[in-house]
Protein backbone atom coordinates (compact mmCIF):
# COMPACT_ATOMS: atom_id res chain seq x y z
CA UNK A 1 0.00 0.00 0.00
CA UNK A 2 2.13 2.29 -1.34
CA UNK A 3 0.60 6.12 -1.07
CA UNK A 4 1.86 9.77 0.60
CA UNK A 5 -1.23 9.84 2.09
CA UNK A 6 -0.62 6.11 3.66
CA UNK A 7 2.97 7.36 4.68
CA UNK A 8 1.50 10.34 6.60
CA UNK A 9 -1.15 8.18 8.54
CA UNK A 10 1.70 6.29 9.56
CA UNK A 11 3.97 8.76 10.86
CA UNK A 12 1.47 10.79 12.84
CA UNK A 13 0.16 7.63 14.72
CA UNK A 14 3.84 6.75 15.25
CA UNK A 15 4.72 10.55 16.37
CA UNK A 16 1.86 10.68 18.54
CA UNK A 17 3.29 8.36 20.83
CA UNK A 18 6.98 8.74 20.60
CA UNK A 19 6.63 11.60 23.66
CA UNK A 20 3.96 10.49 25.57
CA UNK A 21 1.92 6.96 26.73
CA UNK A 22 -1.61 7.52 25.61
CA UNK A 23 -2.47 5.82 22.15
CA UNK A 24 -3.78 7.81 19.41
CA UNK A 25 -7.56 7.32 18.63
CA UNK A 26 -9.13 7.89 15.25
CA UNK A 27 -10.70 11.46 16.24
CA UNK A 28 -7.04 12.61 17.51
CA UNK A 29 -5.75 11.50 14.02
CA UNK A 30 -8.37 13.60 12.22
CA UNK A 31 -7.79 16.57 13.83
CA UNK A 32 -3.71 16.16 13.62
CA UNK A 33 -4.44 15.32 9.81
CA UNK A 34 -6.85 17.86 9.25
CA UNK A 35 -9.09 15.09 7.75
CA UNK A 36 -12.63 13.97 8.00
CA UNK A 37 -13.58 11.08 10.79
CA UNK A 38 -15.03 9.09 8.22
CA UNK A 39 -12.42 9.96 5.53
CA UNK A 40 -9.82 8.74 8.71
CA UNK A 41 -12.43 5.76 9.31
CA UNK A 42 -11.65 4.51 5.57
CA UNK A 43 -8.14 4.86 5.61
CA UNK A 44 -7.43 3.12 8.71
CA UNK A 45 -9.47 -0.06 7.36
CA UNK A 46 -7.35 -0.15 4.33
CA UNK A 47 -3.77 0.19 6.77
CA UNK A 48 -5.23 -2.77 8.95
CA UNK A 49 -5.74 -4.96 5.80
CA UNK A 50 -2.62 -4.31 4.50
CA UNK A 51 -0.79 -5.31 8.06
CA UNK A 52 0.24 -1.56 8.93
CA UNK A 53 -1.53 -0.81 11.71
CA UNK A 54 -4.39 -2.82 14.11
CA UNK A 55 -7.31 -1.07 14.98
CA UNK A 56 -10.82 -1.87 17.07
CA UNK A 57 -14.09 -0.45 16.36
CA UNK A 58 -13.77 2.99 18.36
CA UNK A 59 -10.38 1.92 19.99
CA UNK A 60 -6.87 2.68 19.98
CA UNK A 61 -4.44 2.97 16.07
CA UNK A 62 -1.66 1.29 16.88
CA UNK A 63 1.06 0.50 14.66
CA UNK A 64 2.16 -3.30 13.62
CA UNK A 65 5.81 -4.27 13.47
CA UNK A 66 5.58 -3.53 9.40
CA UNK A 67 4.23 -0.20 10.07
CA UNK A 68 6.49 0.84 12.46
CA UNK A 69 9.04 -0.37 10.17
CA UNK A 70 7.62 2.19 7.22
CA UNK A 71 6.98 5.00 9.86
CA UNK A 72 10.06 4.98 10.96
CA UNK A 73 11.39 5.61 7.53
CA UNK A 74 9.42 8.32 7.04
CA UNK A 75 10.21 10.00 10.12
CA UNK A 76 14.11 9.15 9.36
CA UNK A 77 13.27 11.32 5.75
CA UNK A 78 11.63 14.31 7.69
CA UNK A 79 14.22 14.77 10.17
CA UNK A 80 17.19 14.83 7.60
CA UNK A 81 15.33 17.36 5.12
CA UNK A 82 14.82 19.78 8.40
CA UNK A 83 17.90 19.28 9.30
CA UNK A 84 19.68 19.22 5.65
CA UNK A 85 17.46 23.27 5.59
CA UNK A 86 18.55 24.08 8.27
CA UNK A 87 22.38 23.68 8.16
CA UNK A 88 22.52 24.04 3.99
CA UNK A 89 20.18 26.79 3.29
CA UNK A 90 20.09 28.22 6.42
CA UNK A 91 16.45 27.87 7.61
CA UNK A 92 14.98 28.64 10.59
CA UNK A 93 13.51 26.06 12.79
CA UNK A 94 10.02 27.72 12.65
CA UNK A 95 10.29 27.13 8.70
CA UNK A 96 11.11 23.71 7.89
CA UNK A 97 8.27 21.43 9.24
CA UNK A 98 6.17 22.39 6.29
CA UNK A 99 8.78 22.21 3.80
CA UNK A 100 10.00 18.75 5.05
CA UNK A 101 5.99 17.50 4.88
CA UNK A 102 6.21 18.11 1.23
CA UNK A 103 10.06 17.39 -0.18
CA UNK A 104 9.69 13.83 1.90
CA UNK A 105 7.69 12.35 -0.63
CA UNK A 106 9.96 13.25 -3.41
CA UNK A 107 13.33 13.01 -3.38
CA UNK A 108 15.16 9.65 -3.81
CA UNK A 109 16.74 7.06 -1.37
CA UNK A 110 19.96 7.73 -3.24
CA UNK A 111 19.67 11.88 -2.52
CA UNK A 112 18.41 10.87 1.39
CA UNK A 113 22.00 8.76 1.76
CA UNK A 114 23.85 12.00 0.30
CA UNK A 115 22.27 13.95 3.04
CA UNK A 116 22.73 12.32 5.94
CA UNK A 117 26.30 11.49 4.98
CA UNK A 118 26.89 15.18 4.12
CA UNK A 119 25.30 16.16 7.39
CA UNK A 120 28.00 13.48 8.79
CA UNK A 121 24.75 11.10 10.05
CA UNK A 122 23.01 13.24 12.60
CA UNK A 123 21.30 11.52 15.38
CA UNK A 124 18.65 14.87 15.98
CA UNK A 125 16.89 17.15 13.93
CA UNK A 126 16.83 20.96 14.99
CA UNK A 127 13.75 20.23 17.49
CA UNK A 128 15.83 17.50 19.01
CA UNK A 129 13.25 15.20 18.08
CA UNK A 130 15.80 11.80 17.19
CA UNK A 131 16.67 10.43 13.71
CA UNK A 132 16.07 6.96 12.94
CA UNK A 133 19.46 5.42 11.09
CA UNK A 134 18.91 3.32 7.81
CA UNK A 135 18.15 0.40 10.11
CA UNK A 136 15.39 2.21 12.16
CA UNK A 137 17.55 2.50 15.22
CA UNK A 138 16.69 5.00 17.26
CA UNK A 139 17.87 6.91 20.37
CA UNK A 140 16.93 8.92 23.12
CA UNK A 141 17.03 9.89 26.87
CA UNK A 142 15.16 9.37 29.47
CA UNK A 143 13.00 12.96 29.45
CA UNK A 144 10.04 14.61 31.03
CA UNK A 145 7.71 17.19 29.55
CA UNK A 146 8.00 20.83 31.10
CA UNK A 147 4.09 21.08 32.45
CA UNK A 148 5.11 17.89 34.08
CA UNK A 149 7.97 18.79 35.67
CA UNK A 150 8.19 19.38 39.38
CA UNK A 151 9.43 22.49 40.94
CA UNK A 152 13.02 22.75 41.51
CA UNK A 153 13.72 20.44 38.58
CA UNK A 154 16.54 21.20 36.11
CA UNK A 155 17.43 19.69 33.13
CA UNK A 156 18.50 20.08 29.61
CA UNK A 157 15.77 21.07 26.50
CA UNK A 158 15.95 17.74 24.36
CA UNK A 159 12.86 18.53 22.47
CA UNK A 160 10.76 21.44 21.07
CA UNK A 161 7.40 20.88 19.20
CA UNK A 162 7.65 21.75 16.13
CA UNK A 163 3.84 22.61 15.23
CA UNK A 164 3.35 25.95 16.34
CA UNK A 165 5.60 28.25 14.27
CA UNK A 166 4.96 31.34 15.82
CA UNK A 167 5.25 29.69 19.38
CA UNK A 168 8.80 28.67 18.15
CA UNK A 169 9.51 32.08 17.32
CA UNK A 170 9.27 32.88 20.27
CA UNK A 171 10.65 30.45 22.41
CA UNK A 172 13.77 31.51 20.23
CA UNK A 173 13.38 35.08 20.98
CA UNK A 174 13.61 33.95 24.96
CA UNK A 175 16.86 32.53 24.34
CA UNK A 176 15.63 29.07 25.01
CA UNK A 177 16.91 26.01 22.35
CA UNK A 178 17.64 22.38 22.23
CA UNK A 179 20.17 21.94 24.56
CA UNK A 180 19.63 25.18 26.69
CA UNK A 181 19.47 24.41 30.44
CA UNK A 182 15.95 25.00 32.27
CA UNK A 183 15.27 24.89 36.36
CA UNK A 184 11.66 25.07 37.37
CA UNK A 185 10.51 27.87 39.45
CA UNK A 186 7.44 28.50 41.03
CA UNK A 187 6.86 31.07 38.87
CA UNK A 188 8.51 30.47 36.13
CA UNK A 189 12.01 28.96 34.75
CA UNK A 190 15.45 29.73 34.92
CA UNK A 191 16.96 29.71 31.51
CA UNK A 192 20.49 29.01 31.46
CA UNK A 193 20.88 30.51 34.42
CA UNK A 194 18.49 33.16 33.83
CA UNK A 195 14.92 33.81 35.51
CA UNK A 196 12.70 34.27 32.68
CA UNK A 197 8.26 33.37 32.10
CA UNK A 198 8.00 31.62 29.11
CA UNK A 199 5.64 32.65 26.37
CA UNK A 200 1.83 30.94 27.36
CA UNK A 201 1.40 27.24 25.97
CA UNK A 202 5.67 26.97 26.14
CA UNK A 203 4.93 23.99 29.34
CA UNK A 204 3.32 22.12 27.03
CA UNK A 205 5.73 21.76 24.15
CA UNK A 206 8.95 21.92 25.63
CA UNK A 207 10.91 18.42 27.04
CA UNK A 208 13.46 17.99 28.97
CA UNK A 209 15.56 15.62 30.31
CA UNK A 210 14.57 13.43 33.08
Amino acid sequence: MASPAADDYLKTVYAHTEWQDAPITPSVLAAKLGIAPSSVTEMVKKLAAAGLVSHVPYGAVRLTEAGTTRALAMVRRHRLIETWLVQEFGYGWDEVHDEAEVLEHTISDRLLEGIDARLGRPRFDPHGDAIPDADGHIEREPFVLLADAAEGHSGRVLRVDDRDSDLLRALEAEGLTVGSTVEVLADGVRLDGVARALPDGSAGVVWITA
